[in-house]
């Protein structure tokens, strides 16, 4: 569903209802006349919808975060903010960029539209710019060339499906100027090759049992899940274009299950 656009649609016509009341049915009505409801209500909801309508398209919109892929930095439940501006003003709803304001940087958190069906919204972490070359062999990440600092953190486990335990090692993984936790299962593959979708740009990466390399389209971002086993991500369907770029996430404002969450920083 597309919330913003649904937004915009009652904006205009409760907008439009207001901007006719002013101009044409209020000079009709009798002296001391009642509203009639049809005005009355989308003219009292019009000032409402405008603020949040305006709140979301340019400065901080609320998610959900759905899955798992995540873990450790995010947990299924978190209610997170993104930041609107930081990578750019948009005009709403066709999300085209007219103010440059600056530009992803490796490690940061991005919400972006998944780009196999741009109704839906994605979280992921940037990797790789534009123009970088990633390798993922084994396990292990590089990006042009100079292997990324992975130091060990001890265990993490987690339920998944509200059954299964599982067990993974914890590392502390820094990107740019960005450390921040990253899981993986020893036993895992590190590629599932049967899961390697067609995609824009298929032609930059090369895949084998043991991994993959890309290099980065200009205009593009290559994005990972931390919890590298359990993510579906530009390892598999691809190149995140600037178009799809909703936001940055910085910080967590509700999780239901653990109170202690609430005010942290996404790092």
């Amino acid at each position: 569903m597309n919330f913003a656009l649904i937004m915009f649609l009652l904006l205009v016509a409760t907008g439009a209802v207001a901007a006719a009341d002013r101009w044409v049915f209020a000079k009709r009505r009798p002296e001391g006349a009642k509203e009639p409801w049809w005005i009355e209500y989308p003219k009292s909801f019009f000032p409402v919808i405008l603020v949040v309508f305006m709140l979301r398209s340019f400065l901080v919109e609320p998610f959900k975060i759905p899955s798992g892929s995540m873990l450790p930095t995010l947990l299924v439940g978190d209610f997170i903010l993104v930041n609107k501006f930081t990578w750019g003003i948009r005009i709403p709803v066709v999300n085209v960029k007219v103010i440059d304001v600056g530009t992803p940087q490796r490690g940061d958190v991005m919400v972006f539209r998944y780009p196999m069906n741009t109704s839906l919204d994605y979280i992921k972490r940037v990797v790789a710019l534009p123009g970088d070359r990633i390798v993922y062999r084994d396990k292990r990440l590089s990006i042009n060339d100079r292997e990324v600092t992975l130091t060990p953190d001890g265990s993490y486990s987690y339920l998944e499906g509200g059954l299964n335990v599982v067990m993974s090692q914890r590392f502390t993984e820094q990107l740019g100027e960005h450390m921040h936790a990253v899981l993986v299962r020893p036993e895992a593959s590190p590629l599932h090759l049967a899961g390697v979708r067609t995609y824009p740009f298929r032609e930059n990466c090369a895949y084998n049992d043991a991994g993959f390399s890309c290099t980065v389209p200009a205009g593009h971002y290559f994005l990972m899940g931390d919890n590298r086993d359990a993510s579906d991500d530009s390892r598999y369907w691809g190149f995140v274009p600037d178009r799809n770029i909703v936001g940055k996430a910085f910080m967590i404002w509700w999780n239901f299950d653990e109170l202690q969450r609430i005010g942290q920083s996404i790092r």
